[in-house]
């Protein structure tokens, strides 16, 4: 028998094997995505808090005659080296939720769809890293690389809700009833979350954090736009606790009510962290921490959002 003909076979053996409903696999890796990236954000924060930005000079490679970080690029190469790395484990996870997703790529066409758009999400962040590292760390590229990176946190946090079927149009988690102003106020948390996400970078482009130093500043007044930054962040506060009146005075159960305790705890944490750098000088750990919350943050409002949307109202 010819390769030619033994190949249908061969592949018709796999999908066999491959799940036919979404199963504790599938769940895991839409896990293993979420947590990945948000993994990615704290490691791209590390490349730039301890000027290890340029450790690699030079893209693809790490350096002109090599792939990979040498013995002379020291421990500024290893980061930014660890930082690429990651990017093929984000792949490697893509990859195989997609593989696992092959015989319902019809009947849950949304995770498909979401598991291909993280897959293809990894060469367009290694472009946007590659053009980062030629043009020098402009603060604006690198702000573009940070605002992809958070666009997967939400994505992946979506992929895990239809995964674990709390919303999307194959839900199997019945919602309680919330109260009609529950959806336009979460998702007003959410694009709040966003806006202070972007101006955060805005901020940060300003700051003394550049990731090697000699690389460029936007020239923007930083203590000015790190109070625009604040009037967001107020307002998606106020939001969580208008949440949580909401849950509370409704004794709502279920997944909402710990979607908006859980966005009040990462908001509370995300406010302390920024009051705290801003009042001690901007350490690079403070910093690293605040941009942690920041992943958390988009992830929370997702999540809190996303349910509104699917949740009946009352």
């Amino acid at each position: 028998m010819s390769t030619a003909s033994r190949t249908p076979r061969i592949v018709s053996g796999i999908t066999s094997r491959l799940p036919v409903s979404v199963d504790k696999t599938v769940r895991r890796l839409a896990v293993l995505s979420l947590i990945g990236q948000i993994v990615l954000v704290v490691t791209g924060g590390a490349v730039r808090l301890t000027a290890s930005g340029l450790g690699c000079p030079t893209w693809p490679r790490c350096t002109e005659a090599s792939l990979a970080t040498t013995p002379e690029m020291g421990f500024h190469g290893i980061i930014e080296f660890g930082n690429r790395l990651l990017t093929f484990a984000l792949a490697a996870i893509a990859v195989m939720m997609l593989v696992y997703l092959w015989n319902l790529r019809k009947e849950r066409r949304d995770l498909f769809l979401l598991a291909l758009g993280l897959l293809a999400s990894i060469p367009a962040q290694a472009v946007i890293g590659g053009i980062t590292v030629l043009t020098g760390l402009n603060p604006w590229v690198v702000g573009l690389h940070f605002l992809v990176s958070m666009a997967l946190v939400v994505l992946a946090t979506l992929l895990v809700n239809r995964a674990y079927g709390r919303t999307g149009q194959a839900r199997t988690v019945q919602l309680p009833a919330l109260p009609g102003a529950a959806r336009p106020v979460m998702t007003a948390v959410a694009l709040l979350s966003a806006v202070a996400v972007c101006l955060g970078v805005v901020v940060t482009g300003a700051g003394p954090h550049a990731g090697d130093a000699n690389a460029p500043r936007n020239n923007l007044d930083w203590d000015l736009f790190a109070h625009i930054h604040a009037v967001p962040a107020y307002l998606v506060t106020a939001g969580a606790l208008f949440a949580v009146f909401l849950v509370v005075r409704g004794r709502i159960q279920g997944p909402f009510r710990s979607a908006v305790f859980m966005l009040l705890g990462v908001t509370v944490l995300q406010a302390v962290i920024g009051f705290t750098q801003y009042y001690n000088g901007i350490p690079a750990l403070l910093v690293g921490a605040h941009m942690l919350a920041a992943a958390l943050l988009m992830s929370a409002a997702t999540n809190a959002a996303d349910l509104a949307r699917y949740s009946p109202v009352d």
